[in-house]
């Protein structure tokens, strides 16, 4: 299980880490006593502390909590209404022949239950990511991810759509039989850096996560 939670910023309103590959965000399955929110209300004393926006298991980087209840409305509201810019990175195949950068926009639908989620074709659109490359090394490009919505899988799904599956993904293309406690291959993407207007004091907010692509195993 991954041993390292760096927590990047904290004050009376949050906690902000940089989570790891493989540690859920909330208690979940197998994962009740291994997740960030278990650890850090003991680690930290703060026994009301809860994520204000998804981030996969299997997702790295930048995390954001609130220490309390009283703190968690304003916050979650501000994700709602997509007022906090995020940026991702993956490691993904390069191809010469893509144009970039370029906005994916189509309709995203995943069943409960399901592992993967499936684009819709001719639904309404409502996943949208900006995608552009920010450097290459070898066969292997780093590209920059910036989604307008969140939907689940939205990114990894995005990337796949466009012939560059993200490294090491369990799901896309296909789906690979891992082991729960086989944390050998992190999947490439990184939710590198979250922007806002603090809705409480109004001033400018910014984090940033210190992990680097190619993510390594954190065990």
């Amino acid at each position: 299980m991954p041993s390292s939670l760096p927590v990047i910023h904290r004050d009376e309103r949050l906690v902000v880490v940089d989570k790891p590959a493989f540690l859920s965000a909330i208690p979940r399955g197998d994962h009740v006593v291994q997740s960030v929110v278990v650890r850090l209300r003991a680690e930290l004393g703060l026994p009301e502390l809860s994520t204000l926006h998804r981030l996969d298991r299997v997702t790295s980087g930048v995390l954001m909590l609130a220490t309390e209840q009283r703190w968690r409305s304003p916050y979650q509201r501000m994700f709602e209404r997509g007022a906090v810019r995020k940026t991702y990175r993956a490691l993904a195949p390069w191809r010469a022949d893509l144009e970039l950068p370029v906005t994916v926009r189509n309709h995203i639908a995943k069943e409960r239950g399901a592992w993967r989620a499936e684009v819709v074709p001719d639904a309404p659109v409502n996943a949208e990511t900006h995608v552009d490359l920010e450097s290459t090394d070898g066969e292997l490009g780093v590209y920059r991810l910036t989604p307008r919505t969140g939907r689940t899988h939205q990114l990894r799904l995005h990337l796949y759509g466009l012939g560059i599956p993200i490294v090491d993904d369990p799901l896309y293309p296909v789906v690979r039989e891992v082991s729960i406690d086989d944390f050998s291959r992190p999947l490439q993407l990184l939710a590198s850096e979250l922007a806002f207007t603090d809705p409480v004091d109004g001033t400018e907010r910014s984090f940033a996560s210190v992990r680097q692509l190619p993510l390594v195993a954190d065990v």
